[in-house]
């Protein structure tokens, strides 16, 4: 599209005084004929097909005119211009285009990085972010690209290799990759300050697919595991140990591509604000009233609740700690201190009008197939307790990414199969020995990528969360 001045045709004056002399001329001769023929028998009839003759030529004059003055310039490479010619259209004429997410080394020399540009300029693909990860011997530079379809990945790590780039990595990006890295660090840390338990899960989109330790200080049974890291954090090549604030140490793992010292200095700044915070979980609850009318409380639960959490148990036969343990539990305070732990995973806590606690969910992290559990006392079974807390924890995985759930119970245990059933979602079953595991898929499963020729192409482990 031309802009309004370059559109503007010139303005003749030498044309129009030229038109206007003809103009006169023309009334002075139809004027000379009209008293020549107007005396004469039949001048008049004469007079009019003269006119009509005039009307006609300048009827086709105009039409003439109209159709060559505004036909569209040539272009300048002797080719007809399109309608979209100039246009912010160019990716639909183009073709189909995909985004990759792109890190490699360069040397930290002037005019590398404008190499490596201009390599992928020649196959028109477009940059739409750049960071630079100084190291102490060049440099790595981390890009989104948008790039033609047809291109394949191998070729363009070879273009890259080209340009002066080493130890290429490329993966397929998607839109949520477009928000620059300052709004999603700053979006990251928001949610981190809010939420104790979404350390982990932060940790994880900052630092894209990796396997993340929590390590407690103290077993289950109490022993010291041994497991710490410094204060300031230790980074070596693929594997980064951060403090942490609840005690013990978070191991972050990464095989296919080397954390750099600018990952590392945001993964411990996440880690401090953490730990700068406290103990925190969202307080909100809401108030439901089951079918035989008493109200219940559903709420976010944490270490606070270990006291009320041991009374339930307490309170609970051995058949019910069974399906849900699968087996006696020994030392309870220690493994509800674990499962209260924010670090681990979210849970969910029931309560009567009275303040008694009788019901707790567990979401724990276990990678993309999280975990969730379940355990509601005798007197308070059957009556939709269960199935409202497995609803919840769902809707907080599928709010967290996760990409499916998991239980663990026994095969004679129906409350718990109707539970994952009234879900509506993909269930897959698999039992051995009596134990059923039984697996709710969240989303489809995302066609699996070819994988290019390069080792550096595309990540060996997938991310996951471990406790």
């Amino acid at each position: 599209m031309t802009s309004g001045k370059s559109a503007r045709r010139p303005h003749h004056w030498r044309r129009d005084l030229i038109e206007l002399a003809a103009l006169f001329t023309a009334v002075a001769v139809a004027d000379a004929i009209a008293n020549l023929i107007g005396h004469q028998p039949g001048g008049p009839y004469l007079l009019i097909v003269s006119a009509v003759a005039l009307a006609a030529t300048a009827a086709f004059h105009t039409w003439w005119a109209r159709r060559h003055s505004h036909a569209p310039p040539p272009a300048t490479d002797g080719h007809p211009a399109s309608p979209s010619a100039g246009t912010d259209n160019d990716t639909a004429e183009t073709g189909e285009t995909v985004l990759w997410r792109m890190r490699t080394t360069v040397q930290d020399a002037p005019g590398t990085l404008a190499a490596l540009c201009t390599a992928l300029a020649r196959h028109r693909i477009d940059i739409l972010t750049l960071q630079t990860h100084p190291l102490a011997r060049g440099t790595v530079d981390e890009f989104l690209l948008r790039a033609p379809a047809a291109l394949p990945a191998r070729h363009l790590v070879r273009e890259v290799s080209a340009a002066g780039g080493s130890s290429t990595w490329i993966e397929r990006a998607d839109a949520h990759d477009l928000v620059d890295t300052p709004t999603r660090v700053l979006g990251l840390a928001t949610r981190t300050a809010l939420d104790a338990a979404e350390l982990p899960l932060a940790l994880r989109q900052l630092l894209g697919r990796c396997t993340i330790h929590s390590l407690p200080a103290l077993s289950a049974t109490g022993r010291p595991t041994g497991e710490s890291a410094p204060v300031e954090g230790v980074l070596e090549e693929t594997v980064m140990r951060l403090r942490d604030p609840s005690g013990g140490a978070i191991t972050v793992e990464r095989p296919y591509l080397p954390f750099t010292p600018t990952e590392f200095a945001r993964a411990r700044a996440l880690v401090e604000l953490d730990a700068r915070l406290g103990p925190r979980v969202p307080r909100s609850e809401d108030v439901l009233t089951l079918p035989e009318g008493d109200e219940i409380t559903v709420r976010r639960a944490d270490r606070s609740d270990l006291a009320a959490a041991r009374a339930m148990h307490d309170r609970c036969s051995e058949h019910t700690l069974g399906l849900r343990y699968h087996g006696p539990v020994a030392d309870a305070d220690r493994y509800l201190d674990h499962l209260l732990s924010p670090r681990f995973g979210r849970t969910l806590a029931v309560q009567t009008a009275s303040g008694r606690l009788v019901g707790l969910g567990h979401l724990l992290w276990d990678g993309d197939e999280t975990e969730v559990a379940l355990l509601v006392e005798d007197a308070w079974q059957r009556r939709g307790i269960g199935s409202e807390l497995l609803a919840r924890l769902v809707a907080l995985a599928v709010e967290a990414g996760c990409e499916s759930v998991y239980a663990v119970t026994q095969a004679h245990n129906t409350g718990m199969v109707a539970a994952m059933r009234a879900l509506s979602l993909p269930l897959d079953y698999q039992i051995e020995e009596g134990t059923l595991v039984i697996t709710a898929r969240l989303t489809a499963p995302a066609p699996s990528p070819a994988r290019p020729s390069s080792p550096h192409e595309w990540p060996e482990q997938p991310p996951r969360i471990r406790h």
